[in-house]
């Protein structure tokens, strides 16, 4: 498991995964989540603009991130 720190107390679940470089672009993450690839907190989530805070779980292609 890898944390990511955020400079905030919180950020959209899509700048998240660009910033862990889990993807290259926001359409990377548009498709990621209509299939179904990334699950928060254990969770599926399809919403590129939820809001994360420090210990929100995100697993995504076989990595698990912690935003600290």
């Amino acid at each position: 498991m890898s944390e990511v720190p955020i400079a905030g107390e919180s950020i959209r679940l899509g700048q998240f995964l660009k910033l862990a470089n889990a993807i290259d672009s926001g359409a990377d993450a548009k498709a990621l989540l209509a299939d179904g690839e990334v699950t928060v907190n254990g969770e599926p989530e399809t919403r590129r603009r939820r809001q994360l805070v420090r210990g929100d779980r995100v697993a995504v292609r076989g990595a698990e991130l912690t935003v600290s």
